[in-house]
């Protein structure tokens, strides 16, 4: 386990780009034999404004990598935060308090709040306006939601008393949750269910992108599916009626266009409608 640890506190960049690259195209190639959903649509014309938010993201992250470094450094030198707080334990159980603290911090809560406070959903929105969701929708976000994403990864780190080692390696298992959370991909139904138990499945995700309330607020989870589960926000839906968007921005053109993506934001707010029909 030290030996991991290691690793990913030196972890280098090739490394990193290569987890990207290489996940993404596994699942892209995967979705090709297990597709859940048959689009009709140009796989690679509809990457194009993904993989626009993907390169966003990754030139937002590294430009801001010297401040995640001198935060962590600058808690484990002090014996700041919950980890360095503990009593001694195995360092196995260390990695996964490190990881879980880190998912619930530094991606759940941010993820809730953007769904609950107008002007951060706004900036979510970029996210959630593909009507044809696959493993390049996982880092479509815009520049503004990289930035505060970011900003709650700080917070996370200092709470925790992280270590770089086990930021980095939350980062990059993060990256292969995500492209296989967003994949268009059908894994036997048992099999879904039971991995929604640990980790969250492409079923389980796909119901956040359900295009209505109150689906669209639900299931929040990253990697892992503990904190859906502990506070109430998990939900389930049969995986053929899912509709993908969100209903009150409902042209797909304008949705998969980079100009207007970057707009988004900025556009008039509009009340989410709730479905009636649901529980």
């Amino acid at each position: 386990m030290e030996l991991i640890l290691d690793y990913f506190e030196h972890i280098p960049r090739l490394h990193r780009s290569l987890i990207i690259v290489g996940g993404l195209t596994f699942f892209w190639l995967l979705e090709g034999a297990l597709p859940l959903f048959r689009f009709k649509y140009n796989k690679w014309k509809h990457a194009v404004p993904n993989i626009f938010f993907t390169i966003t993201t990754i030139v937002i992250n590294l430009g801001l990598a010297v401040l995640l470094y001198m935060t962590s450094e600058w808690v484990v030198t002090n014996n700041f935060g919950i980890l360095n707080w503990m009593p001694e334990v195995p360092t196995w159980l260390y990695l996964v308090l490190g990881l879980l603290l880190m998912d619930l911090i530094g991606a759940y809560v941010p993820h809730f709040i953007e769904h609950k406070i107008r002007p951060l959903w706004m900036i979510h929105l970029v996210h959630h306006t593909d009507h044809k969701v696959d493993t390049t929708t996982a880092n479509r976000h815009h520049p503004l939601e990289s930035m505060i994403r970011y900003m709650f990864t700080l917070i996370g780190v200092i709470i925790m008393g992280a270590p770089i080692g086990i930021v980095m390696m939350y980062q990059s298992l993060s990256i292969v949750a995500t492209q296989f959370s967003h994949a268009n991909i059908k894994l036997p139904k048992k099999v879904d269910d039971l991995l929604s138990y640990f980790l969250v499945s492409p079923d389980m995700h796909k119901v956040h992108h359900h295009y209505r309330l109150p689906y669209t607020d639900s299931n929040y989870g990253n990697i892992f599916s503990v904190w859906d589960r502990m506070f109430g926000t998990f939900m389930k839906l049969d995986r053929d009626s899912i509709i993908y968007g969100v209903d009150v921005f409902p042209n797909e053109t304008t949705n998969s266009n980079v100009k207007d993506l970057l707009l988004q934001p900025f556009q008039k707010f509009q009340k989410p409608t709730f479905n009636p029909d649901s529980d």
